[in-house]
């Protein structure tokens, strides 16, 4: 299919009202500064991309052409200047990527999720990984990537950042970084277009192998999918919902796809990508450039 690269795009235009307010509640929590700067002391940047260079596959348009190009189109279509480096790991028995390096960012993807998601599939889970860096919040991200290992580090300190750790922003923390998911799903769909590949890529995620994937089946889930999206997020127990957030074995993709449904059905996704190009050829033509090799 023909996907419109959507030049201009800004992040706030799909940005999820859960994300904005999850985020702008963090901000607000004592200690956040204090611990984003003993990240810095620590050159945790550095350190995890040493981490990807020295454990994991580097793709190029040599090795893993497709894989490659994947990336390329994604940060085109959703229009991200900069195009990260990305890295194929282990498998794990299902689809899993991340994505670290605030100043050179870096985005890992397990072999699993190569074999099992089609290359429309591959746009949707590249598209919502690179919604991190096109919403600047990378530094965040990366925070609650690496907080069991800060946690473990920042204990022994006397600067009281362990009590702070253990306060309530670490909850803080992952109910953002969940909330962030609904952001970073829209964008998946950006990339790749239709609300079906998305779908599936979804219920792949959740571990459902291609050749489960039956038309009923689907049906079922996007049903499921409506169900839970009907729920009042604010008429659930507050510190349950943190709390399970914070498992991180649990993919929520039910109630991810449902807030993206809900998404296109109140007309704002089509709405969005049926808009005009905001950029110049001048602009244009430096995205260009940013992105070769």
């Amino acid at each position: 299919m023909t996907r419109k690269i959507l030049t201009g795009l800004k992040s706030e235009a799909y940005e999820h009202p859960f994300d904005r307010k999850a985020l702008a509640s963090l901000k607000s929590m004592p200690g956040v500064s204090l611990l984003l700067k003993k990240i810095n002391e620590y050159g945790i940047d550095r350190l995890l991309r040493l981490q990807c260079l020295g454990s994991e596959i580097r793709i190029t348009p040599r090795n893993f052409p497709h894989l490659h190009q994947s990336l390329v189109e994604t940060c085109q279509i959703i229009d991200v200047a900069l195009l990260p480096e990305l890295y194929l790991f282990q498998g794990t028995g299902h689809i899993e990527t991340y994505i670290v390096g605030v100043e050179k960012p870096i985005i890992g993807i397990n072999i699993d999720a190569m074999e099992w998601l089609n290359e429309d599939e591959l746009l949707y889970i590249l598209g919502y990984e690179v919604a991190r860096i096109k919403s600047q919040h990378m530094v965040y991200h990366q925070m609650a990537f690496v907080m069991p290992t800060l946690k473990n580090l920042l204990s022994s300190t006397t600067l009281g950042v362990g009590g702070l750790v253990a306060s309530g922003m670490e909850l803080a923390l992952y109910n953002w970084r969940m909330m962030a998911r609904f952001t970073a799903d829209r964008a998946g769909l950006l990339a790749c277009q239709d609300i079906e590949v998305a779908t599936t890529a979804l219920m792949k995620l959740a571990g459902l192998p291609s050749e489960y994937l039956s038309a009923t089946v689907i049906e079922e889930f996007v049903a499921q999918a409506r169900e839970f999206a009907s729920t009042n997020f604010d008429n659930v127990d507050q510190v349950t919902k943190i709390l399970s957030y914070s498992e991180n074995r649990l993919s929520w993709v039910v109630m991810r796809a449902g807030e993206l449904l809900k998404w296109v059905d109140s007309g704002e996704y089509d709405n969005l990508i049926q808009q005009k190009s905001l950029k110049t050829p001048e602009e244009i033509e430096g995205w260009n450039f940013l992105t070769s090799w």
